[in-house]
């Protein structure tokens, strides 16, 4: 394996670990449709974000009791790419936009980092999901 794909593979790792150390907020608040935070644009279950010409870095959508946020996110971004499945997933792209070296996409919930991944977070009606494009520190 090349010194690259190695540090690639180490990169979500450690995005994981980061996401599932940090805390969860309780309280909830109904969430509006899925929007992406630079762009005018809201995704559907149909259509997908297009992130490369809106340079959206953050897609939110409501969460739905009984869904995990990996399911809804590929719902509301069919273009979304993932490494792994179920509770091992790890989402490396939203909106057509990877995570670049010393970035991730962050999850969270309710303006709160999530303390799992998003295969294994099960939403509830009225939370907000957001996926952020962030650096690493």
């Amino acid at each position: 394996m090349r010194p690259t794909r190695r540090l690639l593979a180490a990169v979500p790792a450690a995005a994981l670990a980061a996401a599932l150390l940090a805390g969860c907020s309780s309280d909830t608040e109904p969430a509006a449709d899925p929007t992406t935070s630079t762009s005018a644009a809201s995704p559907t279950a149909d259509a997908g974000v297009d992130a490369e010409t809106t340079g959206a870095t953050e897609l939110s959508y409501a969460g739905e009791e009984g869904r995990t946020a990996l399911e809804l996110l590929l719902e509301a971004d069919p273009s979304a790419t993932v490494e792994g499945e179920g509770e091992n997933a790890f989402v490396t792209g939203v909106g057509g936009v990877e995570a670049g070296e010393s970035e991730f996409w962050a999850l969270y919930v309710d303006g709160e980092p999530a303390q799992v991944g998003a295969g294994s977070l099960v939403t509830e009606d009225g939370q907000e999901i957001t996926w952020r494009l962030e650096a690493f520190e």
